[in-house]
């Protein structure tokens, strides 16, 4: 009898500790209303942290006379799972579909809290999800620690293309791009001129580099500026009313390739480029020395190549 009190005792006191644990993990999501039926759910523009859970990254949803779109499920189950409580607070209608922009994990990684039938991507964001999401899971609960309690990857199995999508009373255009990672979908509302450009643009936070191909981007970045906007959703940082935040993306771009290129052809070693002083412009944007020093890592050795290369020497 005492064996059973205390195996109850302790179930109880277990069971008491998680419900307190999932009491903390609340993302305290709040929309934005930023255009006709269009919300925004704006990240920190930190590094993922046990702090933040991984909020570091903007979602959103489109409500149509359909159902609602939903851009990027966010970084844990917990988080799509109060995105979900979210779009409830604001609309009775259902959610018909669920774009991952990419396959960066603050991005896909609330898709197990909605239908599997409603999650979409272009098939390089789905691939790259079957390959590289188990470790990029993994890594997000090594980097926040119990945010991410029964998270999941989970891969859409719809595949998307670009040009037109309607959703009731609102035609949405699909752009297929690439250069911050394979597969990179930006979504133009030509209702209300809301351009979601995912982790194609950073605003007032220095962009992320770990499967970036930078000419790519470039070319990415000026597609993007010569669309008919008239708001724009970055992937990190705050909603802009003009083409601002592409600009400060592709000049970091710029810079970040001219400093590679040109440090490669020195013979700078890997420690040398990394004591280089940032810009004064680029040192105001949010966690620029942590970015610029991963993206030397993720970056550097590629540069390293081509300048031995060029000189007709065989790399070691």
């Amino acid at each position: 009898m005492k064996r059973v009190a205390r195996t109850l005792t302790a179930t109880f006191t277990l069971g008491w500790a998680l419900l307190l644990a999932a009491a903390d993990m609340d993302y305290g999501l709040a929309p934005e209303q930023i255009a006709p039926d269009t919300w925004v759910l704006t990240g920190r523009s930190e590094d993922f942290s046990t702090k933040n859970g991984g909020n570091i990254v903007n979602t959103a949803f489109v409500v149509t006379s359909a159902g609602v779109l939903v851009i990027d499920s966010g970084p844990s189950r917990a988080y799509g799972e109060q995105l979900r409580r979210a779009i409830a607070r604001v609309t009775d209608k259902p959610v018909v579909m669920v774009v991952d922009t990419h396959h960066h994990p603050d991005h896909f990684l609330g898709n197990q809290a909605f239908p599997k039938e409603t999650l979409a991507a272009l098939p390089g964001t789905i691939h790259g999800i079957h390959t590289e999401g188990g470790n990029l899971n993994e890594n997000m609960y090594r980097l926040t620690g119990d945010w991410m309690a029964g998270t999941e990857p989970v891969a859409p199995a719809r595949q998307l293309a670009a040009g037109p999508l309607q959703l009731g009373d609102h035609r949405f255009e699909l752009l297929a791009l690439d250069g911050h990672t394979e597969a990179d979908l930006a979504v133009l509302d030509r209702q209300t001129g809301v351009l979601f450009a995912g982790d194609l643009v950073f605003n007032n936070r220095a962009p992320t580099t770990p499967h970036a191909r930078l000419d790519a981007w470039n070319a990415a970045l000026a597609k993007l500026e010569a669309l008919p906007f008239t708001r724009l959703v970055p992937g990190h940082g705050p909603v802009s009313t003009d083409g601002a935040p592409i600009r400060q993306t592709r000049a970091w771009l710029a810079w970040l390739d001219e400093t590679l290129r040109q440090s490669a052809e020195e013979g700078l070693d890997m420690t040398e480029v990394l004591a280089l002083p940032l810009p004064a412009g680029f040192r105001r944007l949010a966690v620029s020395e942590a970015e610029y020093r991963r993206s030397v890592g993720q970056l550097y050795p590629a540069y390293e190549q081509r300048a031995l290369a060029r000189d007709g020497k065989t790399a070691r």
